[in-house]
């Protein structure tokens, strides 16, 4: 995966990694996503025999009315796998997609963001990947894809049996003390999350979010003593 000029491209076509072009606000996450390692992201690590499930997800930044932001979304209460959760746009690969040693994963994330967001995949370019993730409850091994919403398109709910809404979150309201806290699940595992509009965001999208402002260099300090329950509601 070139870090290369060029276009994103789309799902059906040639898709690559660029830098070019992205505001300047967007350069300190693209440089730690060329030096950051697996174990300054997570301690949950794809298993050294190979297995797991080989998925993608979208972490897309975008300019909006209140500055950069974040696309999210929550899943369908129905689903049998992470109900309710605030999540990014992602999921499995298929064969489709192509070799998930190369741009299979861009192909990934592309493709499930536009089937359960709506939004077109042309107007996004993808400017680095993370270093792969592993989920040991769903036993996916989980590709980071970062994206700039270079031509952004409308977004919302395509099909309400995977997802309940699609959202936007400000950064500044991500880095802001006040929506930081902790949350400790049932097995006794602390974590980061956020408490933004109307969601609580946690387990590994949230784990994942706190990095990037760490890596980024905007992360403020806050109250990590502050705990919240996994049913919290605004």
């Amino acid at each position: 995966m070139s870090n290369g000029n060029g276009s994103a491209g789309s799902p059906n076509g040639q898709v690559r990694l660029s830098t070019e072009g992205l505001p300047a606000w967007l350069d300190p996450v693209a440089r730690a996503a060329e030096t950051v390692r697996p174990t300054q992201l997570s301690r949950f690590l794809p298993p050294e025999s190979g297995a797991g499930r080989q998925s993608a997800v979208l972490i897309l930044f975008g300019e909006g009315p209140r500055g950069p932001e974040l696309l999210l979304m929550e899943r369908s209460s129905s689903l049998r796998s992470h109900a309710g959760q605030p999540s990014f746009p992602g999921g499995s690969l298929d064969p489709e997609d192509g070799d998930p040693l190369t741009d299979g994963p861009l192909r990934a994330a592309l493709r499930e963001a536009e089937e359960e967001t709506g939004l077109d995949p042309r107007g996004v370019q993808l400017f680095g990947v993370l270093p792969k993730l592993f989920i040991p409850v769903s036993d996916f091994v989980v590709t980071p894809v970062l994206g700039w919403w270079r031509t952004p398109t409308p977004v919302g709910v395509v099909d309400p049996a995977e997802t309940a809404r699609v959202f936007t979150v400000p950064v500044s309201d991500l880095t802001d003390p006040d929506n930081r806290a902790t949350t400790v699940h049932p097995m006794g595992h602390k974590g980061p999350a956020f408490l933004v509009e109307s969601a609580l965001v946690w387990g590994f999208t949230a784990g994942v979010i706190d990095r990037i402002l760490h890596f980024a260099g905007w992360e403020r300090p806050w109250d990590r003593t502050k705990q919240v329950p996994l049913d919290w509601r605004a």
